[in-house]
C-alpha cells in the first residue's frame, strides 16, 4: 500500500470509514463503553477505538497513539526530505545511513518478507514507482520501465546491526517502505494503548487493521471486506475476530482507466507494470507488518506462487478474482460471512 503526497479521495474516506462501522455493534455494555477517534496521518486516514470506562483516559491513549504515528511518519515518508528513507535514498551508491531503530527494523523485516515471498514483495520498487502517477493518470512508456527495473533488486540493500545503518548498493536505488509501514504503524498503534491501560479496541491505518482484546459484551471484532467493483457502502464479506490484523490491497485503492484498462498502485517488481488476476487479496494474521507486506506480495504473486505461499505462512487468506468470483483458505471458513453474490471456493 504505497502511500501518496495528496489526500484520499472523499469515497475511499467514506468507503473504509463504513467497513470499519461495522465493528461498532453493541458499542456499550456495563461499564466499558468505545471511544473513537480519527485523523489523517502517514498520508491516509487513521481511526481509532478504543474500549474504556472513562473517556478521558481513552482520549489520552488515542492522542499518545497519533503522536507515535506522526513521529513514525516523519521516520518512514518516502515524500519527505527530511525522513529517514530519504537519507538512505539520497546516499544510494555512496555510503550507508544511520539511522533509527525503528527504521532499522522495519526495513530488516521487510528484506525479510522480501526473501521469503521471493521478491513479490519487494520495498526497492521505488524507481519505478515514481514513474507512475496514479491521481494524474500519468503512466510511464515502456523504455522508461526497463531502465528503472535495473534498480529494484531487494538484494542490494546492506544492513549493518551494529552500526544501524542501511545502504542501498546503486545510486538510482529507492527504498519505499509504503506496503509495510502502514501495518508495523497498527501494530505500534496497539501497543502505545495497551501501555496506556486500554484492554481492547481497533487501530485502522486504511486498508491495514489490528484488532485486541474483546467488544463489550465479550463479542468478536466484525470488519467489512469492500466489494473492488462495488460502491462504497458494498461489501464483499464480513469477517469475525478477536484479535490480530487484517490487512487488504485492492486495485480499487489508487487507479485509472485508460482504453478500458486498469492501471493501479500494485505494481509487480519482476515487470514495473500493475499485476493483474486479482482485485482483492485479504491476509489474516497475528501482526500487521506480515499482513501488510504479505497481501502486497499475494496480490502480485502467480497463481502456483501465490497458493505456496498461503501454505508457508499458513495465513488466513481472502481473495477476489478478476472475474468476480471469490477463494478463501479453510482455516478462515468459521469466520467468514460472504455478502454479495461472489463464489467462495476453498483451498
Amino acid at each position: 500500500m504505497i502511500t501518496f503526497p495528496f489526500t484520499p479521495p472523499i469515497q475511499f474516506l467514506l468507503s473504509f470509514l463504513f467497513a470499519s462501522l461495522i465493528t461498532l455493534a453493541g458499542c456499550k455494555s456495563g461499564d466499558s463503553q468505545m471511544h473513537r477517534k480519527s485523523m489523517i496521518v502517514m498520508d491516509t486516514v487513521v481511526i481509532v477505538t478504543a474500549i474504556s470506562p472513562s473517556k478521558s483516559e481513552a482520549d489520552k491513549a488515542m492522542d499518545a497513539l497519533f503522536t507515535e504515528f506522526e513521529r513514525l511518519e516523519g521516520l518512514f515518508n518516502f515524500f519527505s526530505d527530511e525522513s529517514e528513507i530519504s537519507l538512505i535514498n539520497r546516499l544510494a551508491g555512496t555510503e550507508a545511513a544511520s539511522v533509527s531503530t525503528d527504521t532499522f527494523e522495519l526495513v530488516k523485516e521487510a528484506l525479510r518478507l522480501s526473501k521469503e515471498t521471493e521478491g513479490a514483495y519487494d520495498p526497492t520498487i521505488g524507481p519505478v514507482m515514481t514513474l507512475w502517477d496514479f491521481h494524474k493518470e500519468i503512466m510511464p512508456v515502456d523504455e522508461e520501465v526497463k531502465e528503472r527495473l535495473e534498480f529494484v533488486n531487494y538484494k542490494k540493500v546492506i544492513l549493518n546491526e551494529a552500526e544501524s545503518s542501511v545502504m542501498l548498493v546503486e545510486k538510482g536505488m529507492l527504498l519505499d517502505l509504503g506496503g509495510i509501514a502502514k501495518g508495523y504503524a497498527a501494530d505500534r498503534g496497539v501497543e502505545v494503548l495497551k501501555k496506556r491501560g486500554i484492554a481492547a479496541g481497533i487501530v485502522a491505518v486504511a486498508g491495514d487493521i489490528r484488532t485486541f482484546g474483546r467488544k463489550p459484551g465479550n463479542g468478536e471484532w466484525r470488519i467489512g471486506i469492500r466489494a473492488p467493483r462495488g460502491g462504497p457502502e458494498d461489501l464483499s464479506a464480513v469477517i469475525t475476530m478477536e484479535k490480530g490484523a487484517i490487512s487488504t490491497s485492492g486495485d480499487y485503492e489508487r487507479f485509472f482507466l485508460k482504453d478500458n484498462i486498469r492501471y493501479h498502485h500494485l505494481l509487480d517488481p519482476a515487470t514495473g507494470y500493475p499485476a493483474t488476476g486479482l482485485r482483492s487479496v485479504s491476509v489474516i494474521s497475528d501482526k500487521g507488518v506480515l499482513s501488510d507486506a504479505l497481501s502486497t506480495a499475494l496480490f502480485i504473486a502467480g497463481g502456483k506462487k501465490r497458493m505456496k505461499l498461503i501454505e508457508k505462512f499458513k495465513v488466513k487468506t481472502f481473495i477476489v478474482y478478476s472475474n468476480g468470483q471469490s477463494f478463501h483458505t479453510d482455516n478462515l471458513k468459521d469466520s467468514l460471512k460472504m455478502i454479495d453474490n461472489n463464489r467462495g471456493r476453498k483451498l
